[in-house]
C-alpha cells in the first residue's frame, strides 16, 4: 500500500521531535493495515477519514483519504480549529 503526503502533512510533522515521528509511524502502521480505523466525516468533509491519538499528552487528529492504491494523508494537529483549517486547506487545493 502506497502512502501520499499533503504539503500540510509535511509540513507538520518536519517540526516534530524524533519521539514523535515513531509514535506518528505506529499509527500510519494501523491505518495502512485497517483504513478504516478512523472515523468518516460528513458534509463538506466527505470522504476524509480521521484518526485520532495521543501523543505524550496532546491529543492528535490525523485527516486522510482512502485511495485505490494507497492512502493520502492530508493534515494532523491538535484539535484546536482543526477542522477550519482542514476545510480552508481543501479548498484552497
Amino acid at each position: 500500500m502506497k502512502i501520499y503526503q499533503a504539503r500540510s502533512f509535511e509540513n507538520k510533522v518536519k517540526r516534530f521531535s524524533k519521539q514523535e515521528k515513531e509514535t506518528l509511524d505506529g499509527e500510519i502502521k494501523l491505518l495502512a493495515n485497517n483504513p478504516f480505523v478512523g472515523e468518516e466525516k460528513k458534509g463538506d468533509l466527505r470522504g476524509v477519514y480521521t484518526h485520532k491519538f495521543k501523543i505524550e499528552t496532546i491529543q492528535y487528529l490525523l485527516s486522510y483519504r482512502r485511495m485505490k492504491d494507497g492512502l493520502e494523508l492530508i493534515m494532523i494537529g491538535p484539535h484546536e480549529n482543526y477542522y477550519r483549517d482542514l476545510k480552508s486547506y481543501l479548498k484552497s487545493r
